[in-house]
């Protein structure tokens, strides 16, 4: 199925932020439904949540964007940190006049959450951290993970990404015995976010956070919102085993992982559990 066959029915527009320019959005429900703020990895986009934010926003107001410096929102040169981003969103948040907040974030989107809750405990529900980055890694495996993802994440946004390190670099993200998931459609659609002049340029500043990772460890104790942990049995860099040795450092933190299949994308690979399980959790708020 076409990602637009999936985002049939969600609005996507633009926003204008004071010091990070013009964002854009996905946006899905009734504006006066409790909001789910959907955020996506290191190199990635909003289409990241296309199998979500329809099926959700039956309960919620579900909103994706693209962080700056990447796809569709504004590239500008600048030190690309979590803390940074966090300061996108909340000045994001501002901009749709939303006070508080659900939080969902995948990979760096998790990491970027994470900061913001314990920065802004008054704007933050509850949070997702969906196979979330920002946690020590504490494995041997996951420390050549993270190699890995930086040298696929070099070629796929170096000078000349192709669509062969693309879909190299999706691969990465998704389980084995899920790479139909993996479209012509998907692939050229990040390479033609990767081959923009200005993707070119920023990409290689995105990145960097990759080699900072453990500058910006998450303030686990100083988290305070409901937080679920949604982990898989097979995500790269960030094992279950990681997701275990956080979850005591959370003061509300629990742990659920995924029964299907799935490795670092939970929420495109195996949607209708992800929904099932972020309805629960999310709709659980007092």
């Amino acid at each position: 199925m076409s990602l637009w066959l999936d985002l049939l029915g969600v609005e996507i527009r633009y926003v204008d932020t004071p010091s990070y320019g013009r964002i854009r959005v996905a946006e899905a429900g009734r504006k006066d439904a409790p909001a789910i703020i959907f955020q996506h990895g290191i190199g990635g986009h909003l289409e990241a949540y296309c199998k979500n934010l329809l099926p959700l926003s039956d309960q919620f107001r579900c909103i994706a964007f693209d962080y700056v410096g990447h796809a569709l929102s504004a590239r500008k040169s600048m030190e690309y940190t979590p803390v940074t981003l966090a300061e996108q969103l909340r000045e994001l948040l501002d901009a749709l006049g939303l006070e508080r907040v659900h939080l969902s974030g995948e990979s760096l989107g998790g990491w970027v959450s994470g900061f913001f809750a314990a920065r802004y405990p008054h704007r933050t529900m509850r949070l997702m951290l969906n196979t979330a980055a920002g946690i020590p890694i504490v494995s041997d495996k996951g420390l050549a993970d993270m190699q890995d993802l930086m040298e696929r994440s070099r070629k796929a946004a170096g000078s000349a990404p192709t669509y062969e390190s693309v879909r190299h670099r999706i691969e990465w993200l998704i389980h084995p015995c899920h790479h139909d998931l993996i479209s012509d459609e998907l692939v050229r659609l990040r390479l033609h976010y990767y081959r923009m002049p200005e993707g070119l340029e920023v990409s290689p500043m995105v990145n960097r956070m990759l080699a900072r990772h453990d500058e910006f460890l998450l303030p686990l104790e100083q988290i305070q919102a409901d937080t679920l942990l949604l982990w898989t049995r097979d995500n790269p860099i960030h094992d279950l085993d990681c997701a275990k040795a956080a979850l005591p450092r959370l003061p509300r933190g629990r742990l659920y992982v995924m029964e299907a299949d799935s490795a670092h994308w939970p929420q495109y690979e195996a949607p209708e559990e992800f929904n099932t399980v972020a309805r629960s959790f999310f709709g659980a708020a007092s």
